[in-house]
């Protein structure tokens, strides 16, 4: 028998635990076990991490109840989400639950599907079970109006979602970072006719993914050629239709792709195939977002820039928790993506680069 598992059979044979039995195994006091249990004071992470896994070894609850009382909170977090695909949303939110729910956090998610109205309505709902913050999610990461109003004076954290607010906090991966990373892979590979075929420019990820490539190419002294920046929908006929007019009569062919996304990363490798042209012999590709609907099922696999959805939702649910507790944080916060390397960009075993 572990550890671990002795003292919570020693615990659980003396009775229901409490937050004494905690401290005690955790060996720090009382008044330190429940700031680390209620996610408030400042502790060393360390010593709150040893805290929370000692309660969760031995089973100890606190009395709900009793600490929404005592520090008139509710234990619960809201979520408004406008992502009803859930291609984003899923990853970020499971990430979140895992990250409030060893604080004792739970949450309610609700769908707000881009209308005004019904964010309205879910937000008043929200704020009628007295949860003690917000984030606020969506389908892709651009601006939008702040949340309601009535929510004045509540933490709020935004996630894959940007207020356009100077006061807010909003949390959303570096594209243009990642963009970077794709095209310094290329180079690297010995690749210099490097083109990029994305969505439509109105998002303000295609317009960051652009000047990463841009700025990658400079850097290692290559001009983004003429035609080789071709913007359209994201969908797999759309990369289709781009190799018809890279690969046009009389036109200078890239020798690397760069796509906006999987979806679009999959179409070009289709269209590659069928014109006979080697994936990545003749023509590596990235792609982005690194889904595994899409990479998996391409041939060859997708390499491909992975946005780190889960780290965006764990360090959403730290942010808001240091809210809760009352710091005060504001600004854009962009963090790193990293690079999965698949066989459609050197053919070799997957591997992952991250991102400096």
């Amino acid at each position: 028998m572990d550890d671990a598992a002795d003292r919570g059979g020693r615990q659980k044979g003396r009775g229901t635990p409490t937050i004494r039995d905690v401290a005690r195994l955790a060996e720090v006091s009382i008044g330190t076990a429940s700031k680390a249990l209620n996610s408030a004071g400042r502790l060393r992470q360390e010593t709150r991490d040893k805290v929370v896994r000692v309660a969760r070894e031995i089973g100890y609850r606190p009395n709900d109840l009793a600490q929404s009382l005592h520090r008139a909170r509710s234990m619960t977090v809201g979520i408004i989400s406008n992502d009803s695909f859930g291609r984003f949303t899923l990853p970020i939110v499971e990430a979140l639950e895992g990250e409030l729910s060893e604080r004792g956090i739970a949450i309610f998610m609700c769908n707000a599907t881009d209308d005004p109205e019904r964010e309205r309505q879910h937000l008043d709902q929200l704020l009628g079970k007295r949860i003690d913050g917000l984030v606020v999610t969506a389908r892709r990461a651009d601006k939008r109006a702040p949340i309601g109003p009535q929510a004045n004076g509540l933490p709020v954290v935004y996630v894959f979602s940007q207020a356009d607010d100077p006061t807010a906090l909003s949390l959303v991966p570096d594209d243009e970072g990642g963009s970077r990373l794709a095209v310094d892979h290329l180079v690297g590979l010995g690749r210099r006719r490097i083109a990029h075929v994305t969505g439509p420019e109105r998002f303000e990820a295609v317009r960051l993914r652009r000047h990463g490539y841009e700025a990658a190419l400079a850097a290692h002294g290559l001009a983004a050629e003429p035609g080789f920046y071709l913007t359209g929908v994201w969908s797999e006929a759309w990369g289709r239709e781009a190799i018809g007019q890279l690969f046009a009569d009389g036109a200078v062919p890239p020798d690397a792709i760069f796509a906006g996304n999987d979806q679009i990363a999959r179409g070009l490798t289709e269209a590659l195939r069928d014109r006979g042209i080697r994936v990545p012999d003749d023509v590596a590709v990235v792609g982005f977002d690194n889904w595994d609907v899409m990479v998996s099922a391409a041939r060859p696999p997708l390499t491909s820039v992975d946005m780190n959805l889960e780290a965006l939702g764990r360090e959403a649910g730290q942010r808001l928790i240091d809210m809760i507790n009352g710091e005060r944080l504001s600004g854009i916060r962009r963090l790193p993506c990293s690079l999965v390397v698949r066989e459609s960009s050197i053919g070799a075993p997957p591997a992952t680069l991250p991102q400096s």
